[in-house]
């Protein structure tokens, strides 16, 4: 697998109030003119998220038709788990509407955030309308630091979904950080979920983190690209196969991409979102300080 680099697609100009800064967590979905639509979250003035998005053309996705003027998903009331920020997960169709998985986020005085998986539908417009205002993926005993940026898919009647799974906080060079792995869930709806306790994926020694999974179905097999944390390197992406979507071997020297060596994505790649495009496969990811450079694009070489 190698993986060819397009180069960057959108950073935000500043010139929208919701949108001073930052493109992170490029997810992939369509827009009803036949547009490829990249949601991502951006940071306003006070460093709140909201999701909004740019639409690009399918056959050349560096070529952004139309950027949204007002966030489609905004940030929760005070106190909700939420109230800090919301970042796209992945879109999924159902029914015929858009359910979207989001990271909702909230900042915390021991620790810099707390974050779990929120669901919202599509309503009038491009906009999103929250589900609940509690998350989908909540705490639970076994589960009780963070869960949340989950990859869906929808195969026969039900739901499966790899989420990021919290597994404590360690401080680091007088910070706070936290630890955290990819667990495997399904729903019969999209809503309510049971979860598995095994990890996916074990950390290395020097690891301590997988951050945003994102898993495409093949005939025979299920990949997985995530992004992996450690202590002596930024994120760098990587990349894993399963046969049943719960127990993974680990590929990473075949991921096929990583960091360039000088510009917007040298100092770190992460928050891959691969999808098939008329006989084309892209990848689109962050770079630099987890999107604030924005993000690009990279096409699969066969």
């Amino acid at each position: 697998m190698r993986w060819r680099k397009r180069g960057l697609v959108y950073v935000p100009s500043g010139n929208l109030w919701w949108a001073r800064s930052y493109a992170t967590m490029p997810t992939a979905g369509w827009a009803e003119d036949g547009a490829l639509r990249i949601y991502f979250a951006a940071l306003d003035e006070h460093l709140r998220g909201r999701i909004g998005y740019v639409d690009v053309d399918p056959w050349e996705p560096s070529r952004i038709l139309r950027e949204g003027a007002e966030p489609v998903l905004d940030l929760g009331a005070p106190g909700l788990f939420d109230d800090s920020g919301v970042n796209p997960s992945c879109v999924v169709e159902v029914d015929g509407r858009k359910y979207l998985y989001y990271v909702g986020w909230q900042r915390c005085e021991r620790v810099p955030y707390m974050i779990f998986a929120g669901l919202a539908v599509a309503a009038e417009g491009d906009r999103f309308e929250k589900l609940q205002q509690v998350p989908v993926l909540d705490r639970t005993s076994g589960e009780p630091f963070l869960r949340s940026a989950i990859s869906v898919l929808r195969e026969g009647g039900s739901f499966k979904a790899w989420y990021v799974s919290g597994l404590g906080w360690e401080e680091m060079s007088g910070k706070q950080y936290p630890t955290y792995t990819i667990r495997y869930a399904e729903s019969v709806d999209g809503i309510h979920w049971q979860s598995r306790s095994e990890p996916c994926l074990a950390l290395a020694r020097d690891e301590f983190g997988f951050g945003r999974p994102w898993v495409l179905r093949e005939k025979d097999r299920y990949c997985l690209w995530y992004s992996i944390r450690s202590r002596s390197a930024p994120y760098r992406i990587g990349y894993a196969e399963s046969h049943d979507g719960i127990h993974w071997l680990r590929k990473d020297d075949e991921v096929g991409i990583e960091r360039s060596g000088e510009g917007w994505d040298s100092e770190m790649i992460c928050y891959p979102c691969v999808l098939d495009v008329a006989g084309k496969r892209y990848m689109f990811y962050n770079g630099n300080q987890h999107g604030a450079t924005g993000f690009g694009y990279a096409v699969l070489e066969n």
